[in-house]
């Protein structure tokens, strides 16, 4: 499983070796919903680097049914922008047994392979709704982990009012909608899609509002972003809050694996 991860993220990386980073100018948000201007302003990325690529670490718990506890994890993922591409590596323990996943989203597909002790497999999921929900994810990750990269031409906005907008995203022939949040400080507070999918076993899907209110804020490396999120798929009876995830370290245009 680790291995596998590992050459995903060594090809990713090869791709982008030749790239160049601009800086980031206010011109260039200028065409932004003021509410995405003013978070960009105070996430700190205007006049630095424009993201090419991020690596992400995050601990936290995770479960597959409201009446579950958490089992706890340590995640690793790499993103990049140019051809979006999600690289994520997860470990959770419950009761000392491990379990081991892969999230691979790459040329407009996602695959979501889950192994207990890396050897059995209980989850393996593929097809249109993946490919659907992990652009969603893709999406989100840009939002709250690389706000620079929200000049993207695939980005299509809309001002809903002074603290929302909504925003299309599309990747090919693939495009999904979220509604972005954002408190009077201006930063970002919630994310909500309709268009990401609930799976534990990668069979059964189910179509649900997804939402990932942010529980905190941090400065890292010069910037100030969310260090803190739930995950909430809103049932019709009550939302269930499947994960909390904390940042740990985050780094952008990486050259090398790590």
């Amino acid at each position: 499983m680790k291995k596998k991860y590992r050459d995903a993220v060594l090809k990713a990386l090869e791709s982008t070796r030749g790239q160049k980073t601009e800086v980031l100018t206010e011109a260039e948000i200028q065409h932004l919903p003021r509410a995405v201007q003013k978070y960009l302003r105070l996430a700190g990325v205007v006049g630095k680097e424009k993201v090419m690529n991020f690596r992400a670490e995050f601990r936290g718990g995770i479960r597959s049914g409201p009446d579950e506890k958490y089992m706890s994890l340590r995640s690793v993922q790499y993103n990049f922008i140019e051809n979006p591409t999600r690289l994520f590596h997860i470990v959770a323990k419950k009761m000392g047994v491990l379990a081991i996943g892969n999230h691979i989203y790459l040329d407009q597909k996602a695959t979501m392979l889950i192994k207990i002790l890396g050897l059995f497999t209980v989850s393996d999921a593929k097809g249109w709704q993946m490919d659907q929900g992990e652009t969603v994810t893709v999406f989100n990750d840009m939002c709250f982990l690389a706000p620079a990269s929200l000049i993207d031409k695939r980005i299509e906005w809309k001002e809903i009012d002074a603290q929302s907008v909504s925003a299309r995203f599309t990747n090919g022939g693939i495009s999904i909608t979220a509604t972005l949040f954002f408190n009077s400080k201006g930063e970002l507070v919630d994310f909500i899609s309709n268009d990401r999918f609930e799976t534990t076993d990668g069979k059964n899907y189910y179509n649900y509002p997804w939402s990932t209110p942010v529980l905190s804020y941090t400065d890292i490396n010069g910037y100030h972003l969310p260090s803190g999120a739930k995950l909430i798929y809103k049932h019709p009876d009550e939302d269930f809050c499947y994960g909390e995830f904390t940042l740990v370290s985050l780094e952008y245009n990486c050259r090398d694996y790590r």
